[in-house]
């Protein structure tokens, strides 16, 4: 399948979500191991511009960006707070206003289901498989997972099924 010509598009593209996160190592080790994603970017940024809501000029950041199976789109920032040091609220697992679902498509769901009960995950669904409507008037059949991170962003992992 031939790539679109990204410079020529005529409606936006999503092409990364940054979250914070609390200990980077944590996160890294969460999306490179469960998610199967691998690291495209790792650096430290002294921020020099008012642009993210409550970050001053001289700020430090690392900023490191998971790469799934697209080199364009559906990459994951993680964002840590270096300097100043800031203490982050406790992990809440809930899906509150504000907070995203990731939907990650996995060719293998009962393995990183397998990987996500080995890295300790907090599970919300085991896995299952279910049937649903979909977008052209047909019927999607997946076998699916449900599992936060280490900060507590919930994932919505689904193998799409023969029908």
């Amino acid at each position: 399948m031939e790539k679109p010509d990204l410079h020529l598009l005529d409606s936006p593209l999503l092409k990364r979500t940054t979250i914070r996160v609390r200990d980077m190592d944590k996160a890294v080790a969460f999306y490179e191991r469960v998610i199967g994603m691998k690291k495209y970017y790792d650096n430290e940024v002294l921020l020099d511009r008012h642009f993210l809501p409550g970050e001053k000029p001289g700020d430090k950041i690392h900023l490191v960006i998971m790469q799934g199976s697209d080199p364009v789109i559906g990459m994951v920032g993680l964002l840590k707070w270096l300097e100043p040091q800031q203490t982050p609220p406790p992990v809440s697992y809930d899906f509150e206003f504000g907070q995203p679902v990731f939907v990650v498509q996995t060719p293998d769901a009962q393995a990183l289901y397998a990987k996500a009960k080995e890295s300790g995950c907090k599970i919300t669904s085991a896995l299952t498989e279910t049937e649903y409507p979909a977008a052209n008037g047909g019927t999607v059949k997946v076998r699916s997972v449900g599992l936060f991170d280490p900060d507590g962003h919930f994932f919505e992992c689904n193998q799409r099924l023969a029908c």
